[in-house]
């Protein structure tokens, strides 16, 4: 139990420090609406459910140990996030409200997150500290672990979808786009 208290403290003290998905979830939120922001996170909650079952088959393992796929994976992330920045940029037009729909919204954080190599790391990394070796099923702790750690990033994730709904104003869509470049850039000059 006593464990259990202090991967929750640790995780919500990780998820205050601002990082790429608290951004990402708070561009949204404040370029599509509310509805879009909660869409973000929930996005971020399903790929963390996925890196989850992929850590407990040892998927990340593998992946994390084979630096060619590390940087394919960083790489294609760094490109998807710029291909998101220009859209925001591209539909200059029209405005934002309504324009992208929560399940879009939805499947970016998804992609998003299954594509930052530092996500596989942080399941790989920071969960198994937290898991007991003397239990007879290390991998049924790392479920627990992960399903826990999802259920708190997505409460987290959408108070800040209601936050971020706030935070309207006129150019938006340049603050989104300005948001997925500096994570984009981040990506790609980060090891």
């Amino acid at each position: 139990m006593e464990n259990l208290i202090m991967f929750c403290g640790a995780v919500t003290l990780l998820l205050l420090s601002p990082g790429p998905n608290m951004a990402f979830v708070l561009a949204h939120s404040s370029a599509y609406g509310r509805s879009a922001g909660v869409a973000a996170a929930f996005g971020i909650g399903a790929a963390d459910i996925i890196l989850t079952l992929l850590t407990v088959a040892g998927f990340t393992s593998l992946v994390a140990a084979w630096p060619a796929a590390m940087a394919t994976i960083r790489y294609a992330g760094a490109c998807y996030l710029l291909y998101m920045a220009w859209r925001a940029l591209a539909a200059r037009s029209k405005p934002l409200d309504g324009e992208l729909g929560s399940g879009a919204v939805f499947w970016r954080a998804v992609v998003n997150n299954l594509l930052n190599p530092k996500a596989i790391l942080f399941f790989l990394v920071f969960i198994p500290q937290f898991v007991d070796p003397e239990t007879a099923s290390p991998a049924g702790q790392l479920l627990v672990l992960g399903l826990l750690l999802t259920a708190i990033s997505t409460v987290f994730h959408t108070a800040l979808a209601f936050a971020g709904g706030v935070l309207r104003f006129p150019g938006q869509r340049y603050l989104l786009a300005a948001v997925l470049l500096l994570l984009a850039l981040r990506l790609l000059i980060s090891r």
